[in-house]
Parts: C-alpha cells; sequence; structure tokens
C-alpha cells in the first residue's frame, strides 16, 4: 500500500560516462508504470543514435537561454560550451499525478535542484573505480582524447562533492545499481513525514 501519494523527484546523477542512462533504463524495465522520465533539455547536437524528445530536447542556444529567462527551467549547467537543463512544468504536472519523476542531470544541476527542491531525493552515481570510468569514456567513442581527460578530470572533481547527496550507489553492474534505486524509492515513500497524515486518517485516528 503507497500511502503516500505524491510522487517523488528522484536525481540520477554522478560524473560522465558513469552509467546513468544505462541504469535509468535498467531501472525503468524494472517497474516503470509509476516512472516518469524527465527528458533534459540540451544546445549540443545529437549522436547519431539519439532521437529528439527521447534522449534530450535538443534546442537552440537562443531557444535555452529564452527558457532561463522566463523562469522555465527546474535547473540548468553550461559544460564544454553547452547548456543542458531541466524543463518545469512537465515535472511538477507529473508529481501531482502522483508519478516518480527521475530526472538524469549533471552534477552542478543536482546541487541547483537541491537549492530549489529540498525534497528531492538524490542519488549519486559512482564508478568502481577511475580507471574503469576511464575506459568507458574511452569504449563510448564519442569525445577526443582531450574531452576524455577533461571529463576525468572533472569527475574527480564532482566526486567531491557527493557528500551533498542523500545515497551513494556504486555501478558494479547495471542490475545492482538499478536494485538499489528502487529499494531507495520505496524506503522514501514509507518516511514517517511523507506518510503520517494519510495513515491516521485511514485510520481515522485524530
Amino acid at each position: 500500500m503507497k500511502l503516500d501519494k505524491k510522487g517523488l523527484l528522484v536525481v540520477i546523477s554522478g560524473p560522465s560516462g558513469v552509467g546513468k542512462g544505462t541504469i535509468r533504463r535498467a531501472l525503468f524495465a524494472m517497474t516503470g508504470h509509476d516512472l516518469v522520465y524527465s527528458v533534459s533539455m540540451t544546445t549540443r547536437k545529437p549522436r547519431c543514435d539519439e532521437e529528439n524528445g527521447r534522449e534530450y530536447w535538443f534546442v537552440t542556444r537562443e531557444e535555452f537561454e529564452r527558457n532561463i529567462r522566463d523562469g522555465e527551467m527546474l535547473e540548468y549547467a553550461e559544460f564544454i560550451n553547452n547548456y543542458y537543463g531541466t524543463p518545469l512544468q512537465k515535472v511538477n504536472e507529473q508529481l501531482e499525478m502522483g508519478k516518480e519523476v527521475v530526472l538524469e542531470i549533471e552534477v552542478q544541476g543536482a546541487q541547483i535542484v537541491r537549492e530549489k527542491r529540498p525534497d528531492a531525493i538524490l542519488i549519486f552515481i559512482a564508478p568502481p573505480s577511475m580507471q574503469a570510468l576511464y575506459e568507458r569514456l574511452q569504449t563510448r567513442g564519442t569525445e577526443t582524447w582531450d574531452m576524455i581527460n577533461e571529463r576525468i578530470k572533472k569527475a574527480e572533481r564532482e566526486i567531491n562533492l557527493a557528500y551533498m547527496y542523500d545515497y551513494i550507489v556504486v555501478n558494479d553492474t547495471v542490475e545492482n545499481a538499478a536494485d538499489k534505486i528502487m529499494a531507495i524509492i520505496r524506503a522514501e515513500h514509507a518516511r514517517v513525514e511523507r506518510t503520517i497524515s494519510a495513515y491516521k486518517e485511514m485510520l481515522e485516528v485524530k
């Protein structure tokens, strides 16, 4: 029984190349009926296997900056001359419908969400080792050596910010990581501050 009727805002974050997207897809495959993926917006060009509206909403820099000015972004960050961010309206609509809204965002964006939405559940996805992270970035084949080295340096800085999150999940295997995140979501719905009013109402206790 789910006493907490409002959805949770779940932030999956961590260094580039750590496997956030793969874990998120595995999580949705486990139980997708109450999970909604908040598609981020970006000004970077789509990769060959990406579709507009699926991995990202691909927009121009002018359009993204207009959304910033109009207050329509929950969070945004700039990295390697491109913006990444989360449109706000769809997030709020889905939460009110009782859906768990999952954000897959950069660490800088997660910091902004923490400030704006203290109720959000922040989960830091950590690599099993820096060597494993380096190999994943190399295997991905989407960046130059200079870009890979820049991402590794950025990852080292971001790992030092893991203390600001609620949970750390090590991506040793995708299945284990997805299982842990699902357990976190279930546990969060059982927290007293989220459920006590509904429970007392159900039992007709004043």
